[in-house]
């Protein structure tokens, strides 16, 4: 339970990151390809579809006791929360109104964030088109885990907490590794949710507000669904950066698990990834792959050599152009 993990540092490399190579052979390949970029004209509709669901949680569990309250909250709150969080990510994209709309996807991310509590979509978009450009991007990349995270949670126990607490971490990263100056789309976005916020515990009191904050706090803490957070970047391999997932739970993930291929085409919503897979097998056969989130999650825990340490992590050269 104690033992310390075998990694002191960052996996260094100095090539680059492996997506746009792959991205270019492939269209020269498959320029077929390109037909599947674009807007997901259903995308809109099932994140309204979702934000509705809520709201109407939020009616109903009002009158619950707490122990129901607790109990849906996990049971459901939490995964339809981390879902939205998903959806949002599909919007970052310009997925749901298509690039010429690009204030439309803003605000509209807006909206979907109203049932997770706490105000990100304006922040997540800035930092996440970094994370693409300047995947492992030492200074840049905030999805790499902090120092401090590698030193610390290097043990089973640690790395069990470390899990639970990834909102917290996943919020204060970016804060640490890369501040950025505050938007206004930001103030937009905190002043919409806190108003969106005030509002329900006005009208229904701390227990659907509780359902919400706790459904997001706990769907990407310690849940099913977030072990997407370890499979996507983790190096559980020597020599790969990104690692794809194709179990049943990208139903309600917005095909988040094709992340070689979500990598390699930002740009196609995803409900077509599953296509970008069959047209061009060949380059994702044979990639390390799991079937399992929760596997990923144990064997991140209990397998000494794991740790938050173990990323590529990359200097960048040139000039580097952030969002």
């Amino acid at each position: 339970m104690g033992n310390r993990h075998a990694r002191e540092d960052y996996e260094w490399v100095y090539t680059d990151q492996p997506h746009a190579d792959r991205r270019k052979e492939i269209l020269a390949k498959y320029p077929e390809i390109k037909s599947l970029m674009g807007p997901d004209p259903r995308l809109k509709w099932i994140v309204c579809m979702m934000v509705a669901i809520q709201f109407l949680a939020f009616y109903l569990v009002k009158d619950l006791d707490w122990k129901w309250v607790l109990f849906w909250t996990y049971a459901f709150g939490s995964c339809i929360n981390h879902s939205m969080t998903l959806a949002i990510h599909e919007i970052s994209h310009n997925t749901a109104f298509g690039n010429n709309k690009a204030m439309w996807n803003r605000y509209f991310a807006m909206f979907a964030n109203l049932p997770i509590g706490l105000p990100y979509s304006a922040s997540f978009k800035r930092y996440h088109l970094d994370h693409h450009r300047y995947l492992g991007g030492d200074g840049v990349d905030v999805d790499i885990p902090t120092e401090f995270e590698g030193w610390f949670f290097c043990t089973r126990f640690r790395k069990f907490i470390w899990i639970i607490l990834q909102p917290l971490f996943y919020a204060v990263r970016p804060l640490c590794i890369n501040p950025k100056p505050i938007t206004q789309l930001e103030v937009t976005n905190i002043a919409f949710q806190l108003t969106f916020d005030i509002l329900l515990y006005w009208l229904w009191g701390a227990k659907p507000v509780v359902y919400m904050l706790a459904g997001s706090m706990l769907g990407m803490g310690l849940h099913p669904i977030s072990g997407h957070f370890i499979a996507e970047h983790y190096m559980f391999l020597k020599g790969h950066e990104t690692y794809s997932y194709y179990g049943s739970l990208n139903l309600l993930t917005f095909n988040v698990g094709y992340h070689n291929e979500h990598h390699d085409f930002p740009s196609i919503p995803g409900r077509r990834l599953p296509m970008v897979k069959k047209i061009a097998a060949e380059y994702y056969e044979d990639l390390p792959q799991y079937t399992s989130w929760v596997r990923v999650l144990y064997d991140f825990i209990v397998d000494d050599a794991l740790s938050p340490y173990s990323r590529v992590k990359r200097k960048l050269k040139g000039d580097v152009k952030q969002e």
